[in-house]
């Protein structure tokens, strides 16, 4: 049965209490099948799984979707249930920073500044602070992110080597539904017309690897073209490390875009050359 903690001195003891190997996968909650899988794969890892819900005021901007990010706590305990999740942990804003706004936050570095990081100012500070917090507080073996997020699950391999952290960082693929659209809580702001509009993210992604062959300019032309009509943040090629894509070898088709008022990301892997 799972056991949902809200507190850090209820988090210790339960922790005290786990036999063997831990794998956390951390969430803002308001679960969803992509999660589902994360926590799957969390359990072939280690042989106790843990997840934490926390939505994170520290990576949203002034005029990002904080107040309205959607929350399911009672739904989303349901369904770890399910899925055998043995501890989740729940607290609330004043648990995790309990002084308020940390004096000392983590630094994400050029790679915080690039895609993401331009468009959000702050929000890989926010990110790398409160997954440093909860890798220190529940002290797992492993811990998972989805690739979905690729540039946070980069930043997050990133700062556990540097700073010595001494977890292991497994990314998930992204999980997607039937028509393509890679599943995000945000999803749930589309409407049924904006959805049909959102396609265009997955189509112009699979439209890029489709290209990866005949090299880089035809990946970013075919993406480009796919996604006329969007109001697209970004649109990257970069290599695996998200430094500059290899004139061949592996690499990663990035993409931002808004569909009305919700941003929505989304990236591939795709060898770019001759295969």
């Amino acid at each position: 049965m799972t056991e949902l903690v809200r507190t850090r001195a209820e988090l210790a003891a339960a922790r005290a209490g786990v036999a063997g190997s831990l794998a956390l996968v951390p969430t803002m909650g308001a679960l969803h099948d992509g999660h589902a899988e994360l926590i799957r794969l969390a359990g072939t890892l280690a042989d106790v799984v843990a997840v934490s819900i926390f939505v994170n005021p520290l990576q949203f901007g002034p005029a990002e979707d904080l107040d309205r990010y959607p929350r399911t706590p009672e739904r989303d305990v349901e369904l770890l249930d399910r899925l055998g999740v043995r501890l989740v942990f729940a607290p609330g804003v004043a648990e995790m920073y309990p002084d308020g706004r940390p004096a000392v936050t983590v630094d994400p570095g050029p790679l915080g500044a690039l895609l993401e990081g331009a468009s959000r100012p702050g929000h890989f500070a926010g990110v790398l602070t409160v997954v440093t917090k909860l890798l220190g507080l529940v002290r797992p073996d492993v811990a998972v992110f989805g690739e979905k997020d690729y540039q946070q699950l980069a930043l997050i391999r990133r700062t556990v080597a540097d700073l010595e952290l001494g977890v292991r960082i497994v990314g998930g693929p992204t999980v997607r539904d039937s028509d393509g659209l890679a599943l995000s809580s945000r999803n749930r702001y589309l409407s049924a017309e904006q959805r049909q509009q959102a396609l265009a993210l997955p189509r112009s992604l699979r439209a890029g690897a489709d290209e990866g062959s005949n090299g880089a300019g035809a990946v970013l032309k075919a993406a480009t073209e796919a996604l006329r009509g969007i109001d697209v943040d970004y649109l990257a090629l970069r290599g695996v490390d998200l430094g500059p894509a290899p004139d061949a070898g592996p690499a990663r088709l990035l993409v931002a875009a808004r569909i009305g008022t919700t941003r929505l990301i989304d990236n591939v892997p795709l060898p770019l050359g001759p295969g």
